[in-house]
């Protein structure tokens, strides 16, 4: 297998329709920091490429003024992928060393995550960066009100902009920053006008980091955000405020939260756990990442899901600090912490490791 620094990171940008990808696009494709990059689109003409920027096109993929190149989806994604690397090889395309891939308005991310995460032949070149999410600073409440779609597109992002910040007001911007925190705590949260942003506070937000050339579980997991350790398991899926009548508002179904065990794990409970978790209520399972201490090695193990799929597990070379209890964040869409607590619990207990216990 590749070492991370070897894998090409992919970014997925998301966000409802009308929320600013096709300008976000456009003047990503401006910047001179996206020559070594791929920005493959659903089509050329839904995002209205600027002639301009475009110094060489075939039938599939167009050269940028920037020197980043941009491809359509033919067919699956995953053979649009593989394509796209084995022209890279032969040096039919420029020698990309990133990816960025833009979903539609109405698209849940998860099945390109899905496509990433379990291809064997992309598996082994592409290792996910992370999830990028655009939303309307104007129509973003009302749009998350309305559209489960949104809801979920933000639950599961690394990074959110908040689109067309110059057309609203501040305290409407900090409200709903506040409310995308809320759905996601770990989420870091940008400002954007007329797409104008740096692609360094895009990208880079995956478990590999390329600036110590090593695996960050730290910078990945920010279980901080999820609350005080020795408290565990908050709950950050209300908006206390918000009338809990009203059937538009989708944030009450979502849950975000981190669990944490002090005594080290059976994988042998823990991978049953996932394929029950992910076979029964896979739907409702959006993120989960988590930092094991396992029975069968003295090395901290790394898992990361999205929906009815797991990444195989990473082992990393020592602990990042002194704590060594396993820790697991979730975000899940009405599947209650307590479910999940249960679950986990009544596993270990099966498997002989008493003692265990999930805090609450």
């Amino acid at each position: 297998m590749e070492t991370p620094d070897e894998l090409l990171p992919v970014s997925v940008i998301t966000g409802f329709l009308g929320s600013g990808k096709t300008t976000l696009l456009n003047r990503l494709l401006r910047h001179a920091d996206m020559a070594d990059t791929a920005v493959v689109i659903n089509e050329f003409g839904e995002i209205g490429i600027d002639n301009a920027l475009v110094e060489q096109s075939d039938d599939d993929v167009m050269l940028m003024s920037s020197g980043c190149l941009c491809c359509t989806i033919r067919g699956e994604l995953v053979d649009t992928l593989r394509n796209l690397y084995i022209r890279r090889v032969k040096n039919e395309v420029p020698e990309f060393r990133r990816l960025v891939i833009e979903t539609t308005g109405l698209a849940d991310p998860a099945p390109i995550l899905h496509t990433l995460m379990a291809d064997p032949f992309l598996v082994m070149r592409y290792r996910l960066d992370g999830v990028i999410t655009t939303v309307d600073a104007v129509n973003g409440d009302a749009t998350l009100d309305n559209h489960v779609e949104a809801v979920k597109q933000a639950a599961v992002a690394d990074r959110v902009l908040i689109t067309k910040s110059d057309l609203a007001d501040e305290a409407g911007m900090t409200a709903l920053a506040d409310r995308l925190r809320q759905l996601n705590p770990a989420v870091s949260v940008h400002r954007v006008r007329h797409g104008e942003i740096e692609p360094a506070d895009l990208f880079d937000a995956g478990l590999y980091n390329p600036e110590t050339k090593s695996l960050d579980v730290r910078r990945w997991l920010k279980e901080e955000a999820y609350g005080d350790g020795d408290a565990h398991d908050h709950d950050h899926g209300h908006d206390h405020e918000h009338d809990h009548n009203d059937v538009n508002r989708h944030d009450d179904s979502i849950r975000a939260f981190c669990m944490y065990f002090d005594e080290p794990l059976s994988w042998q409970a823990l991978a049953t756990w996932m394929e029950l978790l992910a076979t029964y209520r896979g739907d409702d399972l959006l993120r989960v990442k988590g930092l094991l201490n396992l029975v069968e090695t003295d090395k901290p193990v790394v898992i990361h899901g999205v929906q009815h799929l797991f990444h195989p597990p990473v082992t990393l070379a020592a602990w990042p600090g002194e704590d060594r209890r396993s820790r697991i964040v979730f975000i899940t869409r009405n599947l209650p912490r307590e479910t999940v607590a249960d679950m986990l619990s009544a596993l270990t207990d099966a498997a002989g490791s008493g003692g265990i216990k999930v805090h609450t």
